[in-house]
């Protein structure tokens, strides 16, 4: 047998808590190592038995391993080993290190999902504080920001990062790739406690049922019994028209998105600032959501330096009766979560409606009034839900009628 290698991770100036691993198995020689870090002194020691301890739970006991290393945390270079490893046996046995006890939650399908934070899959780099941000959910990404032939370093890497990060109580989300990747990246994530998946270029309700169905046997088959919810992802006019079907597809979805990059390219047209292209679709996606009683989100700002602009947007957004955003920069999630978080003149004015619809209510009468404006039950329960989310967002205190 002639000598095999395989090359796995990131190497170079600009590439953080990363590393790139070349693999050579050979007949003899045992194992031979060659770390390049600059925290080989402090940390060399380690790193090179974690990846002995890698190469013997896969039987790999004659290899010469270089390591260029920029930072790894130990689920990152246990990841890139395994990587090649798989390149190199086609194995499918899996290292996993330890499931961080912080990471240990479910979340509910009402959930506030006003940011959501898009991260590339296979870039450590950025995972690793992105729990710190206070986004509603994080979403390691395995499909548009992972070049192909990088899927399978990926899985791995993002199957890690759910395993030992820290990801503070936001929702844990993935997106998955299209047809049969998707279901490899399924296999690959959904045993480690994944809260939502995100399903893309969703243009029909056979799609989201395709997905439920196969999360429902690794799930049986792991004895799996945290509950994964679905988001499809509405991208082209084909989906549109079937957004009231897909939204309805399944008792896992709990939100729908639109992606207004690929809608537009879709229908022929060039997405713009006022986004009066795209004012129909959103719009009836909205309407889809709320007729199928899941939350509607709208697609991703790319401006990452117009704050301002993004402020107007995520109004208007939530004008329209969207829950909620993607976001691509950190510096975005704030603003998403303050713009689609009731102000005060809303929860003043809901808690007005209210007290004056209990306090007609106890006097037995049908019909209420606020000032000059008649209210009836829709507004009561809108208002309701207005002082539901700001008592959930900590905006007024639960004994908020005695005060």
């Amino acid at each position: 047998m002639g000598m095999k290698q395989a090359t796995a991770g990131n190497a170079g100036p600009k590439v953080r808590s990363d590393c790139e691993i070349t693999l050579e198995i050979r007949q003899k020689g045992g194992i031979e190592i060659d770390l390049r870090s600059k925290v080989k002194t402090l940390y060399g020691e380690s790193i090179m038995s974690l990846c002995k301890e890698v190469l013997d739970f896969f039987k790999i006991r004659n290899a010469a391993l270089t390591i260029n290393d920029s930072g790894a945390l130990p689920f990152v270079i246990t990841a890139r080993l395994e990587a090649a490893i798989r390149k190199l046996s086609g194995t499918d046995m899996e290292f996993l290190l330890p499931m961080l006890k912080e990471n240990i939650y479910s979340t509910s399908a009402e959930r506030t999902r006003f940011s959501r934070l898009y991260l590339p899959g296979n870039n450590p780099g950025l995972m690793l504080n992105a729990g710190l941000h206070s986004g509603h959910g994080i979403i390691l990404d395995l499909e548009d920001s992972v070049a192909p032939e990088r899927k399978d370093e990926a899985r791995i890497l993002v199957r890690n990062a759910l395993r030992q990060i820290d990801f503070r109580g936001a929702e844990r989300m993935v997106r998955i790739n299209q047809g049969e990747m998707g279901l490899k990246d399924l296999k690959f994530v959904i045993p480690h406690n994944v809260n939502l998946v995100l399903i893309p270029k969703c243009e029909n309700s056979g799609q989201v049922k395709q997905v439920y169905a196969w999360i429902s046997e690794i799930r049986k088959r792991e004895k799996i019994r945290v509950r994964t919810f679905l988001m499809p992802i509405v991208e082209s006019a084909l989906g549109i028209e079937n957004c009231f079907d897909i939204a309805r597809a399944s008792e896992d979805v709990v939100a729908i998105a639109i992606g207004l990059e690929d809608f537009t390219a879709d229908i022929g047209v060039q997405r713009t600032p006022e986004g009066t292209e795209s004012l129909f679709a959103r719009s009836r996606l909205v309407i889809a959501a709320k007729a199928a009683g899941i939350q509607p989100i709208d697609s991703v700002f790319s401006d990452v330096g117009d704050m301002e602009r993004l402020k107007q947007n995520v109004l208007k957004s939530k004008a329209l009766g969207f829950e909620g955003m993607g976001c691509i920069h950190p510096r975005q999630i704030r603003i998403l979560n303050q713009g689609y978080a009731p102000d005060d003149a809303e929860i003043e004015k809901s808690m007005k409606i209210v007290l004056a619809f209990e306090e007609a209510s106890k006097n037995g009468l049908c019909v209420v009034a606020l000032g000059t404006k008649m209210i009836d039950a829709p507004v009561v329960n809108r208002a309701r839900k207005t002082i539901a989310m700001a008592e959930k967002l900590g905006l007024v205190p639960g004994n908020w009628r005695k005060l």
